[in-house]
């Protein structure tokens, strides 16, 4: 027997609970060796049916959840639960004679209950346990409470844009694209303006260079063009949300960062 013990929970309600049933499903299965050879295969089939049933609604809820989150590792994930089903599929019980349906049937039991052990402990319990591109984290922070804030709502609007071109369900992503480009150039001007006016306050001796930048920017923002987009709309959207991620986490890590030390020490 298999037990779901805590060192199987990866900290998320939904999947743990949908593990905890994947494991009952093959302790079900292993129960059903004890039975005699007259009930054991019309049993076994139809356990493993229920098996690979779950299975399939569990990956394809956790690959969501996955996509949900942009967890880099949603590709290889897909890669195992594919796996997994493939090696339920390549026993075929109805083929079996009595006398090798048992051996069969606990071979694949210990493959599952291996790969579904090793699955969790070494892939699952890693969901989440990542820094998104699009997270705003202390590596940023400014000191300058303003300044934060606006840098954030900046990285949100970015991260709004990305999911648009990545859902599946919008064949034509025009329309929402542009207002979202539209919304992001209209906070970065704001943005510009309240940071330069506070650079202007405390006397930043590089608010032209900052201006410079920021300028520059705002060029590149004007810039971004999708009327012309058709077959290549995909990668030109992917590349122009690499860029301006980029920009912004480059700019604010090795600019914005110093009004923040500048600040700082001319209140000491």
């Amino acid at each position: 027997m298999y037990e779901f013990t805590d060192d199987c929970r990866i900290g998320i309600p939904e999947i743990d609970s949908e593990h905890k049933q994947l494991f009952e499903l093959i302790n079900a299965a292993h129960d059903i060796l004890s039975l005699d050879d007259v009930d054991l295969q019309q049993k076994s089939e139809l356990i493993l049916y229920q098996l690979k049933d779950y299975a399939k609604i569990h990956f394809a809820h956790e690959e969501a959840y996955m996509q949900a989150i942009q967890d880099p590792e949603l590709t290889s994930q897909k890669q195992e639960h594919s796996d997994f089903i493939t090696y339920i599929n390549t026993t075929n019980i109805a083929r079996l004679d009595n006398a090798n349906i048992r051996p069969a049937f606990e071979n694949l039991l210990k493959y599952l209950s291996n790969w579904l052990f090793h699955h969790i402990i070494g892939s699952d319990i890693l969901i989440g346990k990542f820094e998104s591109k699009f997270a705003f984290t202390s590596k940023y922070y400014t000191g300058i409470e303003l300044i934060d804030n606006e840098h954030q709502t900046l990285f949100e609007i970015i991260q709004d844009a990305d999911a648009v071109i990545h859902a599946d369900f919008l064949h034509d992503k025009y329309d929402e694209i542009m207002r979202i480009i539209l919304k992001l150039k209209n906070y970065t001007q704001e943005h510009f303006r309240d940071e330069e006016t506070y650079m202007s306050e405390i006397g930043y001796p590089d608010l032209e260079k900052q201006q410079k930048a920021h300028a520059s920017f705002i060029e590149k923002i004007n810039d971004i063009n999708l009327d012309d987009l058709d077959e290549n709309q995909q990668d030109y959207l992917e590349d122009m949300i690499a860029f301006l991620l980029n920009w912004l986490s480059v700019h604010i890590l090795h600019m914005d960062k110093q009004i923040g030390a500048f600040a700082k020490n001319r209140l000491l």
